[in-house]
């Protein structure tokens, strides 16, 4: 697995890890501002914009291939499935992340009787199914759920649609492993244990991941700071930009 690591900035080490189906340009809208006060390590996850190499099938691979990529030290950023893997990685290598931030990020993506908070299984076999015939669509759909609400829909959308083809769109297969990793994994009972300082990052309006999942989240790490930005659907960082800079730069100030 050939991992591609985008480095810019200067200050403490913050790696930021993006969405499924996306890559690190997604972070274009706020990585200026964050370069000015910190170094920068954007990482495109496995089998997903320039990050090459056969498909990652197991969350624990995910972990290996972006701990091997990012500092030794560093803060840790995650959106969506990123946040779910940098909450698997801060739990395995705690020594290793300085401050954790989550954006729109659960702990399981799957409903199950012991877990409402999730969406339903079904979801998941549409997004499964729709790739094998129609990757194009699929992506579309997707980034317009993550926008679903949005006063700016279309400059969201459109933002992350150059967000996709920035680095190269990602194989089907790796997709599919990336999606099928989404629905299987299940990372609550680690989550106490997490005992890093952390911010939890939620937008009101999010189609994708509930605020009821974030709200667990809040309340199982032991120490969190819970923020949720009104009017946000799944990508505040885009969508309320300067809201979201305010409460991530507070958080990691010394």
């Amino acid at each position: 697995m050939t991992m591609f690591v985008d480095v810019v900035g200067r200050g403490p080490n913050l790696t930021l890890l993006h969405g499924w189906g996306l890559n690190g340009a997604v972070w274009n809208g706020v990585r200026e501002a964050l370069a000015q006060h910190y170094t920068l390590h954007i990482i495109d996850l496995p089998g997903h914009g320039r990050s090459s190499g056969a498909p990652v099938t197991t969350l624990d691979a995910f972990v290996d291939a972006v701990a091997h990529a990012m500092p030794q030290h560093t803060h840790l950023l995650g959106w969506s499935l990123g946040g779910h893997t940098a909450m698997a990685l801060t739990h395995r290598y705690p020594e290793r992340v300085d401050k954790l931030i989550t954006v729109c990020a659960t702990p399981r993506f799957t409903a199950t009787d012991d877990w409402p908070q999730g969406k339903k299984p079904e979801v998941l076999a549409d997004f499964a199914k729709r790739l094998s015939t129609s990757y194009a669509a699929t992506i579309r759909n997707f980034l317009a759920l993550q926008a679903l609400g949005q006063p700016e829909m279309r400059d969201v959308i459109r933002a992350m649609q150059e967000a996709v083809g920035a680095h190269g769109a990602p194989s089907v297969e790796s997709l599919a492993a990336s999606l099928d990793i989404l629905r299987v994994s299940d990372i609550r009972e680690k989550i106490p244990q997490i005992k890093t300082p952390a911010l939890i990052v939620q937008g009101d309006h999010d189609a994708l991941t509930s605020t009821a999942s974030a709200q667990w989240l809040a309340e199982h790490l032991p120490n969190s700071t819970w923020c949720l930005i009104e009017h946000a659907a799944h990508a505040p960082f885009l969508s309320h930009r300067e809201v979201f800079l305010e409460h991530l730069q507070s958080f990691l100030a010394p």
